[in-house]
């Protein structure tokens, strides 16, 4: 029997190898399967391989954030930080882990102003003051600890080995590292690992061979060597000599938190999502509150009168986002008040009375808040699920390397409100409630979503992307919950994107809204709006798909 098995499993792997090379991007077989979708098919065949050798979602999610910051850098990451849904089929509970990155101590609120309260630019992106204290590392160690079942040296081994043996590049990632020639030059250890005198091809061996030596180091002495140990003192020495703030209490006392999820009802479906520090589960319910007051079913899909619908949702959600959402450890507000059914139907009337746009000039006036993260979906033959988002906040974070480390570091401190009232990267703006402060976690967009239907996961996505994280994840939502779409035509469908301020509806490249003049917005179109990696579940068993805004990203399914 051991030996029918071991040959059962080496075929299935060859499946699996030959499925990647043919580049499917969505798979399905029979019940009780399991799917693993990430941003890369490295990534993917690791957490497929974990589930193989036994793991569950958990251990297969913890492979694969490490995983990920090999092959995909611009977002995979150790250096960063992010949030994720955990769902126990066993004890059928779900809850939320907060690895979101925290303020240095030194942190103050007009760090990023001149003398004459006038924003330094760059200061909060590009510069050594950019980074928060990285969360991931402490994350993952935690899940491991309450759900993981094999060990964490087998978890972590697959990214030393794409650090240490190298991996092949794509035409895209080889193109995207050349398009950040400049950003990287700028800092001389990011140089030596990401710029190539000739300029990257596809088919490179791209090394990382100090991110193997730190991944080695976590491997064998855990969580503390990344916060006290020796890659610890690398980073903060070298932020120190560069005029960064980082201390050693500041790495010594990070601690990432278990936390409920954010869950409201939408119809027959019960939606949970991420609370604060993110903002994504609260503009997420607030929108689907919102319309759940309109007889969806009746709206043609891409008309303007569905259009002018979600748009209108989305500016009320994100006004109220930026105006009343920060770490909820440092502010009070009560996010019932914009969460609540009553709420939204008070919304909902505006709009019903209204037959063009809408005046918001203050947020909450009708009140008596990076397009490079990467997200990741997983679930498990016995029905664990796990619904991962983390970030660098823009690609490849600060572009800046820790000396000896080969780690990335995030610039997620621009997430803040560095000035009230100024856009941060993403045009978000915001007010006191998420002011720079000590050892606070700054607003964040992402949006990990598992959707129940019946007691069980039915739909479980994410997507990077800056704001549009959140207009991503709700029109995948209604796209499937709504108009019954299968999940790659959800997945394809074009997107908008309003986010309150700037006063400009996004429309993705090549969707068609007639007359959209007539409602009176100015618009822009984008290459893409999101990028969502999300599992199905249809009939009687769960189905994957990765987004194909960009190449290499897969879906894998196991039995």
């Amino acid at each position: 029997m051991k030996l029918i098995h071991t040959l059962f499993k080496r075929n299935l792997l060859i499946f699996l190898f030959l499925i990647s090379l043919i580049g499917f991007s969505s798979v399905s077989v029979s019940k009780h399967n399991a799917v693993v979708v990430t941003r890369h098919h490295l990534a993917t065949e690791v957490g497929s391989k974990i589930l193989l050798d036994g793991g569950n979602a958990f251990d297969a999610a913890i492979s694969v954030a490490f995983a990920l910051a090999v092959v995909n850098p611009s977002a995979g990451n150790i250096g960063g930080g992010g949030f994720a849904l955990l769902y126990d089929a066993n004890k059928k509970t779900i809850e939320s882990i907060d690895y979101r990155e925290r303020a240095p101590i030194r942190a103050r609120e007009n760090m990023f102003l001149d003398e004459n309260g006038n924003v330094v630019n760059g200061l909060s992106t590009s510069s050594f003051l950019a980074s928060g204290i990285p969360g991931t590392v402490d994350g993952m160690f935690k899940i491991h600890k309450k759900y993981g079942s094999l060990p964490i040296k087998k978890l972590i081994s697959p990214a030393i080995d794409l650090a240490e043996k190298g991996f092949i590049l794509s035409k895209f990632q080889a193109e995207y590292f050349n398009s950040n020639r400049d950003k990287f030059s700028k800092n001389p250890e990011t140089k030596k690992v990401f710029v190539k005198e000739n300029l990257w091809k596809k088919g490179d061996l791209f090394f990382q061979e100090d991110l193997a030596k730190t991944l080695k180091r976590i491997s064998k002495f855990g969580r503390d060597e990344f916060y006290s140990g020796e890659t610890a003192k690398k980073i903060i020495n070298y932020f120190q000599k560069n005029g960064g703030i980082f201390t050693k209490k500041d790495f010594m006392s990070y601690q990432s938190s278990f936390k409920s999820s954010l869950c409201s009802t939408f119809f027959d479906f019960k939606v949970c999502s991420m609370s604060l520090p993110s903002s994504g589960g609260i503009v997420l319910s607030q929108a689907l509150n919102i319309l759940e007051n309109f007889n969806l079913t009746s709206y043609e899909h891409n008309s303007l009168e569905y259009n002018r619908l979600l748009t209108e949702a989305m500016r009320f959600s994100f006004a109220d986002r930026s105006e009343f959402l920060g770490d909820g450890d440092f502010n009070n507000f009560d996010i019932s008040r914009i969460t609540s059914k009553k709420y939204a139907k008070s919304l909902s009337t505006i709009i019903k009375n209204s037959e063009s746009k809408i005046l918001i000039n203050t947020p909450g006036e009708y009140l008596n808040e990076s397009e490079e993260t990467t997200h990741f979906s997983i679930i498990d033959s016995k029905g664990n699920a796990v619904s991962n988002t983390y970030t660098l906040n823009t690609a490849y974070g600060s572009g800046i390397v820790a000396k000896g480390t080969g780690i990335l570091m995030n610039n997620e401190m621009d997430d803040f409100s560095i000035k009230p009232g100024f856009p941060n990267f993403f045009g978000l703006v915001g007010s006191e409630a998420n002011k720079v402060e000590s050892k606070k976690a700054p607003l964040s967009s992402m949006t990990p979503t598992i959707v129940f239907h019946e007691g069980k996961p039915y739909l479980i996505t994410g997507s990077p992307g800056g704001s549009t994280i959140i207009s991503t994840v709700l029109q995948l939502l209604l796209n499937i919950l709504i108009f019954d779409m299968e999940l790659d035509e959800a997945s394809k469908a074009k997107r908008i994107h309003h986010q309150w301020k700037p006063d400009i509806l996004f429309i993705e490249k090549d969707k068609k809204i007639k007359n959209i003049n007539r409602i009176g917005f100015d618009t822009v179109y984008r290459e893409r709006i999101g990028e969502s990696h999300s599992i199905l579940f249809n009939k009687e068993n769960y189905e994957g798909f990765a987004d194909l805004r960009r190449p290499d990203g897969r879906a894998i399914s196991v039995r």
